[in-house]
């Protein structure tokens, strides 16, 4: 099988012929259709994220399975799947059993501790590996699996409600997601991004406001719509985040995603003074998975995708 591999940190991955993995007793082996391209890839490809090399990429994994290990018995051959970031997890730790198995210390992590989806196979846990439901092509499905994913368990965990503003910074592959997430929940919108391209896509999605912040000082404008519930921050951007701290009103929650390199400052007396609520949001449990693909299903979101053949990884 073909794979694009990272060989070194800082170089071009490089096209590889591979013998196709076997299955061990509680795997799957999947042929993969898709593969989203997240930013964590190029954070792992140009080495802030170490891992062992060489290593194939790719944790928004989609396709069929195409061979069982010898114990599975809740998939079949043929049964459409996806590999999310976390490929696996104990089950057994404090997390696994407490309803935060994505925090598992032990956990295996798709295309970064262990092979993932630059590949036309990848080996998975049977039981970490998401049944896709029929309405959803393999394409519209693979972002879902982080983007979707990590903004859509950002939103519970940030308890939006109907009738609540919520700012979503940065209108791209994850926040025009939580755009739509946040319509649906049926919250007033505020898209805040530096592209006009993007801010009409946002608007498109049923943002009610979207703020070009590079033309005025979005936190200004949003305060005074009243100021944010919730302000979700998907660049890995120092500026969004200060940005997103002015914009929330007393007791706002900003909900943090986005990985920038640089540290963000955080002014103590601004947000003991306004109790305001810092959260963060790694990826999700198969549970949210779940329920994140049903919303998708019915048509609640809808990922705009572009496709690239595998060997065109490097372009993408």
């Amino acid at each position: 099988m073909k794979a694009m591999r990272l060989i070194c940190c800082g170089e071009p991955l490089g096209l590889t012929e591979l013998t196709p993995p076997e299955p061990a007793a509680d795997e799957v082996r999947i042929r993969v259709a898709a593969c989203g391209v997240c930013h964590s890839d190029l954070h792992i490809a140009d080495g802030e994220l170490k891992c062992p090399l060489p290593r194939t990429l790719g944790h928004e994994v989609t396709g069929t399975v195409e061979a069982l290990g010898a114990e599975v018995t809740t998939l079949k051959i043929g049964d459409r799947v996806g590999i999310p970031w976390v490929s696996w997890t104990c089950g057994n730790c404090e997390w696994c059993t407490s309803g935060h198995e994505q925090l598992c210390p032990t956990q295996k992590i798709t295309g970064f501790t262990v092979d993932g989806g630059y590949a036309e196979s990848i080996i998975a846990a049977a039981s970490h590996a998401a049944r896709l439901p029929d309405a959803l092509s393999l394409e519209q499905a693979a972002p879902l699996l982080c983007a979707g994913l990590t903004v859509y368990k950002a939103l519970k965990s940030a308890q939006i409600k109907a009738g609540q503003r919520l700012a979503v910074f940065g209108a791209g592959g994850l926040g025009h997601l939580a755009i739509q997430l946040g319509v649906h929940f049926g919250a007033e919108v505020i898209a805040v991004d530096v592209n006009e391209s993007k801010l009409g896509l946002a608007r498109e999605l049923g943002a009610a406001h979207a703020i070009n912040a590079s033309a005025e000082a979005a936190d200004k404008v949003i305060r005074k719509l009243g100021g944010a519930h919730v302000a979700l921050v998907t660049p890995a951007s120092v500026t969004a985040y200060e940005t997103a701290f002015r914009s929330v009103r007393p007791r706002g929650v900003v909900a943090g995603v986005g990985m920038p390199q640089a540290a963000v400052p955080v002014n103590m007396v601004a947000l003991a003074t306004k109790e305001i609520t810092l959260i963060t949001s790694t990826v999700g449990t198969r549970a949210d998975l779940a329920e994140l693909l049903t919303l998708a299903a019915a048509g609640k979101v809808v990922c705009r995708i572009e496709t690239r053949p595998l060997n065109q990884a490097n372009t993408a």
